[in-house]
């Protein structure tokens, strides 16, 4: 457990969690409340005005209806009114060890610099001693029976010894944490109190961009702060493990905020804020919740057996480029390129293979790759689903039954390998594997890239690396190389065996 925030904070490189001021000790807090006094802004007019009468015309045929005269804004103050007090404050205690040597001089590695210096002080006898260091946390949550089941984020409750709900009339509550899922970053907990007020739970698959949400949490440790904005995508997959659909917003979430609820414009929770876009740990107008849809699902199996089960349709996928899109002779760049397929899963039962391009699932079209993970995250093992499979330059339809994510398989097997030779299109020198390299590999097949330039070195294929296929058809000889290269104009897809890895690398020959 870190002294960390409890907002998920996604950087240009990586996702990291935020600190969070309300968690430090020693008044940081205040510290953050005088900083963000001077960040107070005017609130904007309830009433969108009208368009003048003269400026009225007839209708241009084609072009969108005009908003009718007097729209106005949703009415905030009956939404955080009436929902305000089933939104929580949650506290997180946890503990980490720290080691200490005689008289709480710090125990260091025998090549630190340091060694030496502070073995004359302790003596080269000095056991090492642990003592506990506690560690704060805090986050937001918000009630869904009166009972006291409360919905958070995993993260923030993440390596909790404690952890205290505190309500809006400032009730407080130790709360047990019923199970939380990693995957989806949903938690439930549970608090012993009755007659408690709950939010009215609405559909996240109703939700359309661009209408307004509102949020209610404790940024900062500034507890019920109230912020708004518009949905400004849906289904947007991020480069995590989460795997989820998440709405994406542009209401001011911080840390602190994380765990508490998304409401729509008829008061209803739609999603669970969980994470925010920031190069600064600050908000920057990106905010991501968790589909109140999927967290229903999560939180119903952790109610019932305190864990969450996750389908798998056992598939390693590449983003659709436009040189994989030429190679594969795919009108647009849009899919799930099949890059590996696990050896007995779900997708090698239903016929899937390498080189495959899935382009729907259940009918939903699939435009970038995470698309994919994130509309299985909604399915249970078991579930039956429909894919649509752009191979050999046509559609195929192929049915699959999901398997479960925690199931072990093996990875799939490749071709036998056959004869040397080299490629002077692609600027490869290829040979088959020996027989020793292929019993230390585990690769059955494909030839061993020896040298590497021109057009393959540009597009990051490296001497070492093993070509299983091109466009999706295996290679087991340079000729076979030669045929496939010889048909495509523009660019080719190698996959590439690069020591654990398979990946796809698009090479421009045209």
């Amino acid at each position: 457990m870190r002294n960390e925030g409890a907002t998920t904070v996604i950087t240009a490189k990586r996702l990291v969690l935020a600190l969070c001021a309300a968690g430090v000790v020693g008044g940081a807090v205040g510290a953050i409340t005088v900083n963000h006094n001077s960040a107070v802004a005017q609130a904007a007019p309830a009433v969108l005005a009208a368009a003048p009468a003269a400026a009225a015309s007839a209708p241009v045929p084609g072009a969108p209806a005009p908003l009718a005269a007097g729209v106005v804004l949703p009415d905030f103050t009956a939404i955080v009114a009436r929902n305000g007090p089933a939104v929580v404050n949650i506290r997180v205690m946890g503990s980490t060890k720290t080691a200490m040597g005689r008289q709480g001089m710090p125990q260091l590695d025998e090549s630190d610099p340091f060694y030496e210096f502070f073995q004359r002080f302790q003596g080269p006898q000095n056991p090492r001693a642990q003592r506990d260091r506690p560690v704060f946390g805090a986050g937001s949550g918000f009630i869904i029976s009166p009972d006291g089941v409360i919905l958070t984020n995993a993260h923030v409750v993440r390596d909790a010894t404690e952890v205290t709900v505190k309500l809006q009339d400032r009730r407080e509550y130790r709360a047990k944490v019923l199970g939380s899922d990693p995957r989806t970053d949903v938690a439930v907990l549970k608090i012993d109190a009755r007659n408690l007020p709950v939010v009215p739970v609405g559909r996240s698959s109703d939700l359309k961009v661009g209408e307004w949400v509102l949020a209610i949490g404790s940024p900062f440790g500034l507890e019920s702060s109230v912020t708004a904005g518009v949905v400004s995508a849906k289904g947007r997959s991020l480069p995590d493990d989460s795997k989820v659909p998440f709405i994406q917003t542009d209401v001011a979430v911080n840390p602190g905020n994380s765990g508490g609820p998304l409401f729509n414009t008829k008061g209803e929770v739609i999603g669970i804020n969980s994470q925010i876009y920031s190069q600064t740990g600050g908000y920057m107008g990106l905010s991501f919740a968790i589909p109140i849809d999927l967290a229903f699902r999560i939180k119903d199996q952790i109610v019932a057996t305190g864990k969450a089960q996750h389908a798998k349709l056992g598939v390693v996928i590449q983003e659709v480029n436009q040189a994989f899109a030429d190679s594969f002779k795919l009108d647009s760049p849009e899919g799930a390129l099949v890059s590996n397929v696990e050896k007995g899963g779900a997708a090698d039962k239903a016929g899937i293979k390498s080189g495959d391009v899935i382009r729907k699932l259940n009918g939903q079209p699939i435009i970038a790759s995470g698309d994919l993970p994130a509309m299985l995250s909604t399915s249970k093992p078991g579930d039956k689903v429909t894919l649509d499979v752009w191979r050999d330059g046509r559609i195929v339809r192929l049915d699959a039954r999901l398997a479960n994510a925690d199931d072990k398989v093996a990875a799939a097997d490749v071709p036998d390998a056959l004869s040397p030779d080299s490629s002077s299109r692609l600027g490869l020198a290829l040979r088959p594997l020996e027989p020793m390299e292929r019993r230390q590999s585990g690769i059955s097949g494909g030839l061993v890239i020896e040298d590497a330039g021109g057009a393959a070195a540009n597009a990051g294929v490296q001497p070492g690396d093993v070509l299983l296929s091109v466009n999706g058809r295996p290679v087991n000889s340079v000729g076979d190389v030669r045929d496939v290269v010889s048909k495509s104009s523009k660019s080719v897809a190698l996959l590439i065996q690069r020591g654990g890895d398979r990946i796809f690398i698009p090479v421009r020959i045209g």
